[in-house]
Parts: structure tokens; C-alpha cells; sequence
């Protein structure tokens, strides 16, 4: 069983306020940079979640465990299978976003309100996905597209999983004061 990470991804965004700051994620991945930018008027809580995880750590040496060139790079698995999480689960935010390239979107079961760590980032325009999963956050410029396109393009086996493993190396919130 997953630890479960609720008591610290509550305590590490206690200071979130969304009224007084703008927030961002870096990944520092294997193949570069990722800077996404949060939309926290549409997916409040998504953002949230995964700002505490990423404060807490809970990402750094994780791996990209499905990549599907076209569709999405998948992330957020604890045992690099797609099977595990943070012990806990959050309700989805579906909104009007679109999922196109660059796009950061959570992942889940087919319960709706089954999101936990594991995310994705679109490789190109889905538009089955939306109003389906919740949309969160967009790459903030293009040199970090380039770097999620990069990770689209790895040789992956039969099961979508990268034959050399896509690693984030560290992660960290940018606040930025309104």
C-alpha cells in the first residue's frame, strides 16, 4: 500500500493563496526544463495537489512511465507502473480548457474523482479528453514545449513505457507575487 501523503501536501499549501500570487512548476527532466503555468481559476484543488507533492518532493526521481507519440506523456507514478499514487485521492474540476500540446492535465481511473499524482501532458490537440479529465496548467513558453515534444519522441516498448527511462531529476514552485 502507498503512503499516504495528505497530512503533508495539506501542511506544505497552507500558504497558497491564489488572490495574492501567481504560481508555476519546474521540472527538471533528463531531457530538459519543463515550465508549466497554473490555471487555478478553473482546477483550484488540482493545482493545489500537485503543488504540495511537488513541495513535499513526492516527484523528484519519478519517471514518464507511458508515452504515446501524438497523445500524451504520462507521469506521476510512484512505482513507475501507472498503478500507483499519493495514498489519496481528489474530485475532478472538468472545465472548458482544451487539451492540445503542451496542455497538463491529471490523469485517473474511470471513476472521475479518482485523481491523485499521476498527470499528463498532451503531445498534440486530444479533443476526446475534454470536459473528460481535469485541464490545469499549459507549458509557460516554448523552449519547455520543445522539451515536452522531446519526451514524445522517445522509443517506447509494447506497453508505451520508454526503453531509456524520462526521469524527473527535481521539481519546485515559483510564486510570483500579482
Amino acid at each position: 500500500m502507498s503512503k499516504n501523503y495528505r497530512e503533508e501536501v495539506d501542511a506544505a499549501v497552507a500558504d497558497v493563496d491564489f488572490e495574492k500570487n501567481n504560481y508555476q512548476i519546474e521540472f527538471d527532466t533528463t531531457l530538459g526544463t519543463i515550465l508549466l503555468d497554473m490555471w487555478p481559476d478553473v482546477a483550484p484543488e488540482h493545482c493545489k495537489n500537485v503543488f504540495g507533492l511537488t513541495k513535499v518532493g513526492f516527484y523528484d526521481g519519478i519517471i514518464a512511465h507511458r508515452v504515446i507519440p501524438g497523445f500524451v506523456a504520462q507521469i506521476g507514478c510512484p512505482q513507475g507502473t501507472g498503478t500507483g499514487g499519493p495514498g489519496f485521492t481528489i474530485d475532478q474540476e472538468f472545465n472548458e480548457k482544451l487539451h492540445e500540446a503542451g496542455v497538463l492535465s491529471m490523469a485517473r481511473t474511470n471513476d472521475p474523482n479518482s485523481a491523485g499524482s499521476q498527470f499528463f501532458i498532451c503531445l498534440d490537440r486530444v479533443p476526446h479528453l475534454d470536459n473528460q479529465y481535469t485541464v490545469f496548467g499549459k507549458t509557460a513558453n516554448q523552449e519547455s514545449l520543445d522539451v515536452v515534444m522531446k519526451i514524445g519522441q522517445v522509443e517506447t516498448n509494447a506497453q508505451d513505457r520508454p526503453l531509456e527511462d524520462v526521469k524527473i531529476n527535481s521539481t519546485k514552485v515559483i510564486v510570483t507575487p500579482k
